[in-house]
């Protein structure tokens, strides 16, 4: 049997997660990236001494008042005592906790589209920046849309692989979600996948998943991983994926006035 959590640590952290960033830095183990401008990045497949690690990253942030928000990403499963009150200390704010789903691909590329409603890849940018708009509204509105058309486009003039697939009814964008091939394995991730409530419980998150997947299983992927929510833990573990543990973003953002 496939020890998936090992996989997990040693195909999925650090260098994949860091694809397509702007600069990335090693301080000790922790990887630190910057998205754009103005968002840094934070992860590691170990801590050797977290408290100090924390200060590291805090002391790269007051060096640098361009970076706008940060996130460092912690997993359940670490050893890593002290870390969450450093984390705290710093002024990083626990978001909401997201199980990583990892399973085959071949049970996730079956699912009917519902009537009425059009799965399809997006190339445009017209389109994806529209598709992206959506994630941001069911996310809460985080503003992510900007930063993320910047990142795919970015990915596609250099030949990668991320795509942006959406559902929609009536001309109208109700559910996106992106796959990411990850290079030198046979791993995709699964990113995104936002449906507007008033659209859910049809089918139609599922059937823009299997697009997906079908997409990146032509390309050579055997295996799927996800940071899920509540909301879609549920659909991946009836497709036959597992929860091999918690990963939890905390979350930094400059005062507006330090900001320059």
């Amino acid at each position: 049997m496939v020890d998936l959590l090992a996989l997990y640590d040693a195909e999925l952290r650090t260098e994949p997660e860091v694809l397509g960033a702007s600069t990335v830095r090693r301080i000790g183990p922790l990887w630190a990236a910057t998205f754009g401008d103005d968002h840094l990045f934070v992860t590691y497949q170990g801590l050797d001494d977290p408290g100090a690690r924390v200060a590291d990253v805090a002391g790269l942030l007051a060096a640098e008042p361009a970076i706008a928000t940060a996130e460092w990403k912690a997993r359940s499963h670490d050893d890593a005592p002290g870390l969450e009150n450093a984390l705290s200390a710093a002024g990083f704010v626990a978001g909401e906790a997201e199980s990583v789903m990892l399973g085959e691909a071949a049970a996730l590329s079956e699912a009917p589209v519902p009537v009425g409603v059009t799965v399809r890849r997006l190339t445009a940018p017209a389109e994806m920046r529209a598709a992206l708009d959506v994630q941001d509204a069911v996310f809460g509105g985080k503003q992510y849309a900007e930063r993320l058309l910047a990142e795919i486009l970015a990915d596609q003039a250099a030949g990668g692989g991320i795509e942006l697939w959406a559902a929609e009814v009536d001309g109208q964008f109700v559910s996106a979600g992106r796959i990411t091939p990850i290079p030198g394995t046979a791993f995709a991730g699964i990113w995104g996948g936002a449906t507007l409530p008033e659209y859910r419980g049809r089918g139609i998150y599922r059937a823009l998943t299997a697009a997906r997947v079908r997409s990146a299983m032509a390309r050579g992927v055997r295996w799927i991983h996800s940071d899920s929510t509540e909301d879609s833990r549920p659909i991946l573990e009836r497709s036959g994926l597992v929860k091999v543990t918690e990963t939890v973003p905390w979350e930094w953002e400059r005062p507006a006035r330090e900001l320059r």
